[in-house]
């Protein structure tokens, strides 16, 4: 007995030895490789805006008038929005008013002048007339002779050419005089108001570039007008996946505070242009227009410029054979996973197609029911024995 217990005591040590030393099973979470319908899409920031945006500009040089509306209020076409008077004249220095003075009372010298040659006129004109009804009378008597019944006909007639002439003067003479009485009298002409300028189309207010009463250019944004219930989402896009873009694709846009919202691409513009990320790094960018579906009643409280998230479908398809994108990794050139067989991890080579953040297709290498490792740890090696996380 005292033999036995050393040796016993020997086995004990060496079997820990060996049970201290055997690889341990790894603790791995499976995963099933299934069908599923896979959808391959892009997430991008844009911007609602309305279709057709009008800028209601000044018409004329002038005093714009003081602007009532407001951004949101409710305009109509053909509905005056602005109204622009005559601006103040320039101040007259004591020079300038001299001349002026000295213009209106030459322009009324001038009318004074003219009403005296208009007077003049019609008196020879009634002369004349005098004279057509004497030769007249005389000439039915045969009294004068035929050459001088003309000339009477003609002296009268040259009369009323002369009151027309005279009357004709005297119209320009008195505008020159409303004229050069302006220059005096600025009130006169401050009090004409005004040229109305109207809505072009029915809509909402959505700026008001110019709101208090100044002297405007001709072409001076006043209004900027447009439709709410006309939205279409702008976003912009890199290159390589706007090549994937089709007209008619689904998007759903979100992100803007409201139920999300189904949209379709409705157009994708030809050329693309560069944009400097945030990283500094110079990027290709395509503008995407997308069409809201449903009725304006579904986006409300959408406005103009207001940020959303769009994400828009690149590829579709249902019954795809996937794997989870977190039981994969690279090895070499190669995407592979770990799959389980008889209880230990075999690496396996596979052929992906799409993917997205979630999934992944795969197209060769594995088959509807294997089981395959999500991510494996340092310890999962190829021929490793492996038991499953209870869940």
């Amino acid at each position: 007995m005292r033999r036995l217990i050393p040796i016993a005591l020997a086995l004990a040590v060496i079997a820990f030895l060996v049970w201290a030393f055997l690889p341990q099973a790894v603790d791995v979470e499976l995963v099933e490789v299934a069908p599923r319908t896979l959808e391959v899409a892009v997430e991008e920031e844009g911007e609602a805006k309305i279709r057709e945006v009008f800028t209601v500009s000044a018409t004329i040089t002038g005093k714009l008038q003081r602007i009532g509306l407001h951004a949101g209020d409710e305009v109509r076409e053909g509905e005056t929005v602005a109204a622009i008077g005559p601006a103040a004249p320039v101040l007259l220095d004591s020079r300038a008013r001299a001349v002026a003075e000295a213009t209106a009372a030459a322009a009324q010298a001038a009318t004074d002048l003219a009403r005296a040659q208009l007077a003049q006129a019609e008196a020879t004109r009634d002369f004349a007339s005098t004279e057509v009804s004497r030769a007249t009378a005389l000439f039915q008597k045969g009294a004068v002779s035929q050459r001088t019944y003309d000339n009477a006909v003609r002296d009268q007639k040259t009369a009323e050419a002369a009151v027309s002439s005279a009357l004709a003067n005297l119209a320009v003479r008195e505008k020159e005089l409303d004229s050069a009485r302006a220059v005096l009298e600025p009130d006169a002409v401050a009090a004409r108001c005004c040229v109305e300028i109207l809505a072009p189309v029915s809509g909402r207010v959505l700026r008001v570039l110019t709101e208090s009463e100044q002297i405007v250019q001709p072409g001076t944004p006043i209004l900027e007008l447009g439709d709410p219930g006309n939205l279409e989402i702008v976003v912009d896009l890199l290159s390589r996946d706007a090549v994937r873009m089709k007209v008619g694709a689904a998007a759903t846009i979100t992100g803007w505070g409201g139920a999300p919202i189904a949209a379709r691409v409705e157009r994708v513009e030809p050329a693309a242009v560069t944009r400097v990320s945030a990283l500094g790094i110079e990027e290709q960018r395509v503008t995407v227009i997308l069409a809201l579906e449903g009725g304006p009643k579904d986006w409300a409280q959408l406005g103009h410029g207001f940020r959303v998230i769009a994400r828009i479908a690149l590829w579709r398809e249902d019954g795809v054979l996937t794997i989870p994108v977190g039981a994969l990794f690279r090895d070499g050139a190669d995407w592979a996973t770990y799959v389980i067989q008889d209880g230990r991890a075999t690496l396996r080579r596979i052929t992906l197609g799409e993917r997205n953040e979630d999934f992944a297709q795969v197209l060769d290498g594995l088959t509807d029911g294997d089981q395959v490792i999500l991510h494996p740890s340092d310890q999962v090696v190829d021929g490793v024995a492996v038991t499953e996380i209870a869940g």
